[in-house]
C-alpha cells in the first residue's frame, strides 16, 4: 500500500521535522518484530484492486473491519471524500492469518464502505462473517499523551518491500486532538506503506483494546525511504468517540440496495399490469434510493427470462437476498401463474441480479422452472397448477451463505393433489422439502398446499400448510420448522410440526383456522447469549373463530409468536388478537387479523428488546365505520404484552386519504429496520401505491408519510395493482 497523506501540509511537517532536527534512531524491522502466533489475529491484510494497493485493517465484528478511509479515496492527498456502498476496486481481506505463507485464517471480499464524515475511518462489510477469530474491542477510554501503544500492520520494514508477515511496534502518544492522535515511535518502530487503516492497541492486563488506526507517517526508517529521514512520527485516526456510530452500523439489518450505493432501494410488484397488450402480464418497479431514477422490469425485456403472457402474475411475489455475494442485493420474482407449455399456473421464479448500475446490469439473470438447472428443481416436472413461486423467502445464514425458500403449494404429491412442496436452494444445496420428505413430521395429503407461507432467520426455516386437516378439523393448518444445518438424509434437519392442539400452543384446532396463512421470521439474540441465536416466529391464522361475550366471530383472526431456541425447542412467546387487553379495536367476524404478517429485528446483533423486535399485523377485512373491507395494519412488539405497545394504521388514521370499501389495506406489508411499507393496490390512487412509514410514526408518534404511485416520484402513470408485493 502506497501510505498517502490525507492533507500534504500535515504530512509535509512531519518530513521537515524529521529533516531539521528529528533524532537518528536505528530502524528495526519498522513496525517491530514480526508476530509469532495468533494473538493479534484480528488485524486484517488488504489487497485492494488486485495488487494496486495494501492495506491493514482490524475485525472488529464477525462482519465488519475498521481501516483507513484514504486506503480507499481515489486521491487521498486531495480529499477523503468517499462515496459509501461497494469499493471502486476489488477488494480482498485476509483476516486471521498473521503468517501470509500458511494457509489458516480466512479471506473474505470486502462488499460495501460506509464511511465516517469527519475523519479518515471507514467500515467495511465483508461478504460472509468470520467466524473462529475475536474481534477487537473499541476503546471507550481516549489516549493520554505520555500513553503507550502497540501498532499492528503488514507494511514495509527495514528491508522488506512486501512482508509476508505481521509486524508490531511500540507507540508513544504525543498529543491528542479532537479526531486524532499523534504518535512516535520507539527503538525505530514506524508507521510504513501498508500499514494505513492498522490498529493502534491498548494492551494492559491481558486486555486488548482499539484506540486508534493509522493514517498517515513520516515513513522514518522505512524500506524505500530515503536514509536520511529518520522521523518515525504519525498520525492516527481516534475511534473511542465514534462507538455509537460503530455500534448503529454493525447492529442494524441490510438494506435493499440492488445499485450498490448505500442508499436503500425499494422493489414494488404490480402483478396485474398489462404489458405489451398481455392483461395480467405483471411487472416490477424499483425506486432506487438517493435520487438515482426508477427502473421497469417485465418478462418482455431481454434481461428478463421468458416472455410475457397474459395471466403470468410476474410480480406477485418478491424476495431479496444477496445470492452471487457480491454486495449488491438480488431481486427474486415469482410469477405463479406462469403457463409451462400446456401446464396452466406452474409458475417460475426469477433472479434479477444486482449491480453497481443496477439490476440486470451485471451477472445474468437465473431461471428457476421445474424440470431445468439442477438438484431437485431439474427433477420435478412443471404441473398444472403448481404454481411454483406462490411464496417466497430468502436470506443468509449464519455463517452468511445465501438461500432461497421457494413454496409449491399445488404440487402433487403421487396420488394426492395439491400436497404441496418447497425448494430450497443453499450453494450447491438444492433439495425438495414435503410432508414426505425423511423426518417430516406430519404426512402428505391431498390438498394439504404445503408451502402456502414460507419464511427464514439465519438459524432457521419456517414453512405452513395452512390447509392441513387436523384429526377432522379440515384447513386447520400447520407450519414445520426446520435448521439450516441438513439432516443425515440431506435436507434442512427438522425440528418439529406445530398445530393448534401442539402441547403449549393456546388455542385448539379447528377447521378453517388456516393457522399458517402468513408466517415471518426474524432472529433473536436473547439476553446473555453472545449473539442471535434463537428466531422468533410469527404465524397468522386468519380464519380463526373468536368468542367474545359467549359469540363466536367466525374468521375474527389471531396471530400466535413462537421462540425456536439454538437447541431447537419450540415455545409459544404470545397470543395476538383484537380481543387483548389493551389492544386497540374490538374483534370482529370476517376482519381476518393475521391475513399477512411482517416481522423485524431492527437491531438483530443487539440483545433483543421490546422496541428493537416490531411486528406488523393485516386486517385486510376491517371495517373502518360503515365503510366495508377497507383494510388496516396494526402494530405490535414481538416481545411483552400485545397490548403495552400496539398502534392502528388505516386510511385516514395514520395513513393519507380516505377509507374505502374493498380497498383490503392491510393484505400487502412489509417491513425493514427502518420502515414499515404497506401496499395499496386497491386504491384510491387508480394504479395503487405503496406508503412509507417510519417506525416511529408506525408506533403511533408523529412521523412523515412517503408515498409511492404511479406517475409520481418518476414512476409511468400505468399499471393496476402497484402495491401487491414489496421489498
Amino acid at each position: 500500500m502506497r501510505t498517502n497523506p490525507t492533507r500534504r501540509t500535515a504530512f509535509a511537517a512531519l518530513v521537515t521535522a524529521a529533516a531539521i532536527g528529528a533524532p537518528a534512531l536505528p530502524a528495526h524491522a519498522v513496525t517491530g518484530p514480526a508476530e509469532t502466533d495468533n494473538t493479534r489475529g484480528f488485524t486484517a491484510r488488504l489487497d485492494i484492486g488486485n495488487g494496486t494497493k495494501a492495506c491493514s485493517a482490524a475485525l472488529i465484528d464477525p462482519e465488519w473491519l475498521i481501516t483507513a478511509a484514504s486506503c480507499f479515496a481515489e486521491n487521498p492527498a486531495a480529499s477523503l471524500t468517499l462515496p459509501a456502498g461497494k469499493p471502486a476496486l476489488k477488494t480482498i481481506a485476509t483476516i486471521g492469518r498473521t503468517d501470509l505463507t500458511t494457509t489458516g485464517g480466512h479471506v473474505r471480499d470486502v462488499v460495501e464502505l460506509v464511511p465516517h464524515a469527519d475523519r479518515d475511518l471507514v467500515l467495511a462489510r465483508l461478504a460472509r462473517p468470520v467466524p473462529n477469530v475475536a474481534p477487537v474491542a473499541l476503546s471507550a477510554t481516549a489516549p493520554a499523551a505520555g500513553e503507550e501503544l502497540r501498532v499492528a500492520g503488514y507494511g514495509r520494514t527495514k528491508d522488506e518491500w512486501a512482508p509476508l508477515k505481521l509486524h508490531t511496534g511500540t507507540f508513544t502518544v504525543n498529543t491528542v486532538e479532537a479526531t486524532q492522535v499523534g504518535i512516535t515511535g520507539k527503538d525505530g518502530a514506524a508507521v510504513c506503506a501498508g500499514d494505513s487503516g492498522g490498529p493502534a492497541l491498548r494492551e494492559a492486563g491481558g486486555k486488548v483494546e482499539l484506540v486508534a488506526v493509522n493514517s498517515r507517517s513520516a515513513h522514518g526508517g522505512c524500506f524505500g525511504i530515503d536514509a536520511a529521514v529518520t522521523n518515525t512520527a504519525a498520525i492516527d485516526t481516534r475511534v473511542d468517540d465514534v462507538r455509537a456510530w460503530v455500534t448503529a452500523k454493525t447492529s442494524a439489518p441490510r438494506i435493499t440496495d440492488f445499485n450498490c450505493d448505500g442508499a436503500e432501494d425499494i422493489a414494488v410488484g404490480d402483478p396485474k399490469a398489462t404489458v405489451g397488450g398481455d392483461a395480467n402480464a405483471g411487472l416490477v418497479r424499483v425506486l432506487y434510493g438517493g435520487g438515482k431514477g426508477t427502473a421497469e422490469f417485465t418478462q418482455d425485456l431481454d434481461s428478463v427470462p421468458d416472455s410475457a403472457e397474459a395471466g403470468d402474475l410476474f410480480g406477485e411475489r418478491l424476495a431479496v437476498f444477496d445470492r452471487n455475494e457480491d454486495g449488491c442485493t438480488d431481486l427474486v420474482v415469482g410469477a405463479p401463474s406462469e403457463d409451462i407449455g400446456t401446464a396452466a399456473d406452474a409458475g417460475t421464479v426469477t433472479v434479477l441480479h444486482g449491480a453497481p448500475g443496477g439490476l440486470t446490469k451485471g451477472q445474468a439473470a437465473l431461471a428457476l422452472e421445474q424440470g431445468t438447472g439442477t438438484g431437485a428443481v431439474k427433477s420435478a416436472a412443471s404441473e398444472a397448477g403448481d404454481r411454483m413461486g406462490h411464496a417466497l423467502a430468502a436470506g443468509h445464514t449464519a455463517d452468511g451463505e445465501p438461500y432461497l425458500l421457494i413454496g409449491v403449494p399445488g404440487e402433487d404429491t403421487g396420488s394426492n393433489a395439491d400436497a404441496g412442496n418447497t425448494f430450497y436452494l443453499r450453494g450447491s444445496v438444492n433439495v425438495a422439502l414435503g410432508q414426505d420428505s425423511p423426518g417430516v413430521p406430519g404426512v402428505a395429503e391431498k390438498g394439504d398446499r404445503f408451502g402456502t407461507s414460507v419464511s427464514g432467520s439465519p438459524h432457521h426455516i419456517a414453512i405452513s400448510s395452512p390447509q392441513e386437516a387436523i384429526g377432522t378439523n379440515t384447513a386447520s393448518g400447520s407450519v414445520t420448522v426446520f435448521k439450516h444445518q441438513l439432516s443425515s438424509d440431506a435436507i434442512p434437519a427438522p425440528i418439529a410440526g406445530i398445530d393448534q392442539d401442539t402441547a403449549g400452543i393456546s388455542g385448539s384446532a379447528e377447521a378453517d383456522d388456516e393457522f399458517g396463512a402468513s408466517l415471518s421470521a426474524v432472529a433473536y439474540r436473547p439476553s446473555g447469549a453472545p449473539a442471535a441465536t434463537d428466531t422468533l416466529i410469527v404465524v397468522g391464522s386468519p380464519g380463526e373463530a373468536i368468542s367474545v361475550n359467549g359469540t363466536s366471530r367466525a374468521d375474527a383472526g389471531r396471530v400466535v409468536t413462537l421462540r425456536v431456541t439454538a437447541a431447537g425447542t419450540v415455545s409459544e412467546l404470545a397470543d395476538i388478537g383484537q380481543d387483548a387487553v389493551g389492544v386497540a379495536d374490538d374483534t370482529e367476524a370476517g376482519d381476518r387479523f393475521g391475513a399477512s404478517v411482517s416481522a423485524v429485528n431492527t437491531a438483530p446483533n443487539a440483545v433483543g428488546t421490546a422496541a428493537g423486535l416490531r411486528l406488523a399485523v393485516g386486517v385486510p377485512n376491517e371495517a373502518i365505520g360503515t365503510v366495508k373491507s377497507a383494510g388496516a395494519v396494526q402494530t405490535f412488539s414481538l416481545l411483552g404484552a400485545p397490548g403495552d405497545s400496539d398502534s392502528w394504521l388505516a386510511a385516514g388514521n395514520g395513513l393519507p386519504g380516505a377509507a374505502g370499501a374493498n380497498q383490503l389495506v392491510g393484505n400487502a406489508i412489509h417491513t425493514t429496520g427502518t420502515r414499515l411499507y404497506i401496499g395499496m393496490p386497491n386504491g384510491p390512487a387508480t394504479h395503487g401505491a405503496v406508503h412509507a412509514l417510519p417506525w416511529a410514526a408506525s408506533a403511533g408518534t408523529t412521523g412523515a408519510v412517503t408515498t409511492y404511485q404511479p406517475g409520481q416520484n418518476g414512476l409511468p402513470a400505468a399499471g393496476q395493482a402497484f402495491g401487491t408485493a414489496i421489498r
